[in-house]
């Protein structure tokens, strides 16, 4: 009786672990498909990369880019409103499958999570009240401007302008947009894609001259997933050649504006 249950015992115990292998095994893509849903990050705090719409829905550039992920999946999407530092550790925590959140591609954020090839380019871009005088970098000394927290744009200006009086807000759009709108702030750096559209829709800002910085955007995995990251790659591969990249840009920024060329980096 003892041998048989320590027969039994030995294999309840491979049957187990060959579970458990075959779980680590099968990786996100079949997790996904099983679940029949995969959950995107994606930031909805300011048009067109992303927002809400009328009746509550997300939309925007990014969103679309998210929706035809879940369609060549085969699966439903679920969305999570993330920004800043979210964006990146809610991916590490496991409870995104993927983030489609302008997120710039840079090495610091490369040691934690994976990124795909770009799907847009942007670079920052500082916007300014017209009233405030600031015509480069050196006037924002002494100047209140806002900043995301834990952005590419927050290390530029303490590294460039160390006299700037930094004003930290979690979401750029909408909170440091209506500290801007408000005049409660002189300044604010974000991505060109973001204050190039503000500055159409409000007389009192204008964006000055040039970008700081020329940034691949990428979509974010968690680390360790090569198939995925590779499904993930050939997706923005078909994004750019099908013409669907441009297509969607123009929907967004306007019929007029000019892509970003994405072909030239990787």
């Amino acid at each position: 009786m003892k041998r048989l249950f320590s027969g039994f015992t030995v294999l309840a115990l491979a049957t187990g672990l060959a579970f458990t292998s075959a779980t680590a095994v099968a990786g996100k893509l079949e997790d996904i498909k099983a679940r029949g849903t995969v959950r995107i990050g994606v930031s909805l705090g300011g048009e067109p990369v992303g927002f809400r719409d009328a009746r509550n829905n997300p939309v925007g550039y990014d969103v679309d880019v998210a929706n035809r992920i879940a369609a060549k999946l085969g699966v439903k999407p679920e969305f999570t409103d993330v920004s800043g530092d979210a964006r990146i550790s809610m991916l590490m925590s496991g409870q995104l499958d993927l983030v489609v959140a302008n997120v710039s591609i840079t090495p610091e954020r490369a040691k934690a999570i994976d990124f795909s090839n770009p799907y847009n380019r942007a670079g920052l871009r500082l916007i300014v009240q017209k009233s405030a005088g600031i015509k480069d970098l050196k006037g924002l000394n002494g100047k209140n401007i806002v900043v995301g927290r834990g952005s590419t744009g927050e290390a530029f200006i303490k590294r460039e302008v160390p006299g700037a009086k930094l004003v930290y807000t979690d979401n750029f759009a909408p909170e440091g947009v209506l500290l801007l709108q408000q005049k409660r702030v002189d300044a604010g750096i974000e991505d060109s894609s973001l204050l190039d559209y503000l500055a159409t829709k409000n007389n009192a800002l204008v964006t000055l001259p040039g970008l700081y910085s020329n940034d691949p955007i990428g979509i974010g995995i968690a680390k360790g997933d090569p198939k995925f990251l590779a499904f993930i790659n050939g997706f923005v591969d078909d994004y750019i050649k099908s013409g669907a990249y441009v297509a969607n840009y123009k929907k967004w920024w306007g019929k007029t504006a000019n892509p970003p060329s994405l072909t030239d980096i990787k």
